[in-house]
């Protein structure tokens, strides 16, 4: 029997990593010599003693810095992190000045941002702290074994040689720590807050409240809705991503199969009237099919010409003059998903025409001389190549699909109006994705705890979805059935 590689778990690997790190600081700590242990107090103290003067000075001013701003900026926004501040924004009378001045008051929401900065800058200033004493440990360890150890020039030479991939990458994830990782966090926080309109800093305070915010999500009671708005969202925003993503995919393969297939006549023509539609932004299109389904709008004005109108009321699928496109819940729906397979399926439709040109034709030749008819080609081979070389993309526009702003927002605001009180008491809608739903807390009710609340479970959603299918995607070996 032949015994197959055991792959390496990540998590595992991780926690070994760890584990070494930590082993590692603490020889350094109880091996190292007198530099050595020195560099706990002063970190350029172990690079001075093997004459690397220049690095141990940038190392003892990193040192520096870090203490001054833990000291005077760190430290007093850390200290209020459990309360979120205690004095709020008032006018005292100044009797020097003889008038009224705004107190010395605390603002909850710096707190909570220089707070968890702060907190966050000395848990990196400390993991570097160990990893220098790891290193000048090393430094040690080289000089009693005689090797040579690299100067300061030479050492930038290996930053712009050897290692340039760690310069090359320091500034990206520099990036992703402050632009997406940092506020990420402070996102979070906020969710254990009661920060909303009534406690809007600078003005009022705001405080912890633990898991309450959460329980108002998963709850729903005579005062607080949100448990039952939030199921109905979610529910919505997981239909509205399986549609929305398989009808512009399917869609898009078939479109393409379409214009390549050799019956077709002017296949550029047909290629350049769909990738037109791309090119017009897309905003600018939702907003005119917006005004396109209308209750006053062309679309209902033809339907009533034709006499569609009058049939759908006749069989009792409307009650109203017009066609509800944009403003009854189910056409709502069905509306939105058609628009999104006419925004969509021209995207699909260039990136299906690029894979079907290279699927390998000897599959195709081998599957008619077995005796496929064309659609046994197309479930065996064309499906089977598309799902292996789109899948990544498919998983990926089905996260994005999850968080769809443009489709939903710009057909709907200000057209639909929702007739469910329990809805309508959450602010929400019918017809709103999370993404939505959140947006509307924010930028018009100020609810930011419970938009972070949303905006957690968004991302354990996409999180768990992601994993799964690219767990599925890369599980067994797919790549020899193409070759």
């Amino acid at each position: 029997m032949n015994k197959g590689k055991v792959k390496a778990n990540p998590a595992v690997e991780f926690f070994q990593a760890i584990g070494r790190f930590f082993k590692e600081f603490g020889e350094a700590v109880s091996k190292g010599d007198a530099a050595v242990k020195a560099s706990l107090l002063v970190t350029g103290a172990g690079y001075w003693r093997r004459k690397q003067i220049v690095k141990g000075i940038l190392v003892t001013l990193l040192e520096l810095g870090v203490i001054l701003y833990t000291c005077f900026i760190g430290l007093p926004y850390m200290g209020k992190l459990g309360t979120l501040g205690t004095v709020e924004r008032t006018m005292v009378y100044n009797p020097q000045t003889m008038k009224n001045e705004v107190n010395d008051y605390d603002n909850s929401l710096l707190i909570l941002l220089f707070g968890i900065i702060s907190l966050c800058f000395l848990i990196v200033a400390i993991v570097l702290w160990m990893a220098n004493m790891r290193s000048v440990y090393r430094l040690q360890l080289r000089a009693e074994q005689g090797k040579h150890i690299n100067s300061f020039k030479e050492d930038c030479s290996s930053m712009l040689n050897d290692k340039f991939h760690f310069t090359l990458l320091a500034l990206p994830v520099l990036g992703v720590i402050i632009f997406n990782i940092m506020p990420l966090i402070v996102m979070i926080c906020i969710a254990f807050t009661n920060y909303d309109t009534n406690h809007m800093p600078p003005n009022t305070l705001f405080t912890w409240t633990g898991l309450a915010n959460f329980k108002s999500l998963f709850t729903t009671s005579l005062t607080s809705t949100f448990g039952y708005t939030f199921r109905k969202v979610l529910v919505w925003t997981l239909l509205w991503a399986v549609l929305a993503t398989f009808t512009t995919y399917f869609g898009g393969i078939i479109l393409a199969l379409l214009i390549n297939s050799k019956v077709t006549k002017g296949k550029k023509i047909w290629r350049t009237i769909f990738v037109a539609s791309i090119s017009v932004p897309q905003f600018v299109t939702l907003l005119l099919l917006r005004n396109f389904f209308a209750n006053t709008g062309i679309a209902n004005t033809f339907c009533a010409n034709i006499g569609l109108t009058d049939f759908l009321r006749n069989i009792g699928l409307i009650s109203t003059s017009y066609i509800p496109f944009l403003t009854d819940p189910t056409w709502a729906k069905i509306t939105i998903v058609v628009i999104n397979i006419w925004v969509g399926v021209p995207y699909l439709m260039l990136i299906a025409t690029g894979v079907l040109i290279n699927i390998p034709e000897e599959l195709k030749e081998s599957a008619k001389i077995d005796g496929a008819n064309a659609f046994q080609i197309f479930r065996k081979i064309t499906m089977p190549y598309m799902f292996f070389i789109t899948g990544p993309y498919l998983v990926t526009q089905f996260t994005a699909n999850i968080n769809n702003f443009n489709v939903i927002y710009l057909l709907t605001q200000d057209v639909y109006t929702t007739t469910d009180q329990k809805l309508a008491a959450s602010w929400g809608k019918e017809i709103d994705l999370l993404v939505t739903w959140l947006y509307r807390l924010t930028s018009e009710q100020y609810n930011y705890k419970m938009a972070s609340v949303i905006g957690i479970c968004v991302f354990v959603v996409c999180a768990v979805i992601t994993l799964f299918a690219f767990n599925f995607l890369i599980k067994g070996d797919k790549e020899e059935t193409f070759r």
